[in-house]
């Protein structure tokens, strides 16, 4: 019976984890080297992540610095950005690729607000399916009578509990993220 919780709530925790993992590749007008994580790099013909290619920093507030570790990359890593959705022009200085992040208008900030509101939605979804699963394992357990109705009733209120917490989760991810991006 344990196990449901502790099953549930690893579920749970791992839909907050893809939230923050998809609101860090977010572009905010602020330089963030996770804003390059979903790249990929066709290097000698395998697609290649681009943190496996080269070295990314952010040494100013806009600005992010590609330090490929093989020069001979940099065209191909260059490509790639292009290509990204990304919307950012790189420039290449030799042998680092520099990406300037141009202010985001007032209707882009908008814009990803929404698609912040869409991904925060994913999630909660993602949290109530969890929830719906744990609630049929504890029905199942109670109607082949390994556990008693007060069992059951007390372990759902456990589950609501951490759908409580982990909704809440996402709603705090969901109003940091939403600041940071109307900050000008």
């Amino acid at each position: 019976m344990e196990d449901v919780l502790k099953d549930g709530e690893g579920r749970m925790l791992k839909a907050v984890e893809a939230l923050k993992k998809n609101f860090a590749s977010i572009r905010t007008g602020r330089a963030h080297p996770a804003l390059l994580d979903n790249i990929v790099v066709d290097y000698y013909g395998a697609p290649t992540s681009l943190k496996q290619l080269a070295q990314v920093s952010a040494p100013e507030a806009r600005v992010l610095l590609i330090t490929p570790y093989d020069k001979s990359a940099a065209g191909n890593i260059e490509k790639a950005i292009l290509a990204s959705d990304l919307g950012i022009n790189p420039k290449n200085e030799g042998g680092a690729i520099r990406l300037i992040l141009p202010e985001l208008s007032e209707d882009r900030r908008r814009e990803l607000g929404k698609g912040l509101k869409k991904e925060v939605e994913e999630a909660k979804v993602s949290i109530r399916n969890v929830r719906r699963d744990a609630i049929e394992v504890l029905k199942k357990q109670k109607a082949e009578k390994k556990i008693t109705e007060d069992e059951e009733k007390l372990k759902d209120k456990k589950v609501q509990e951490l759908t409580d917490k982990y909704t809440a989760e996402t709603d705090k991810l969901f109003a940091a993220k939403e600041k940071e991006i109307m900050e000008v």
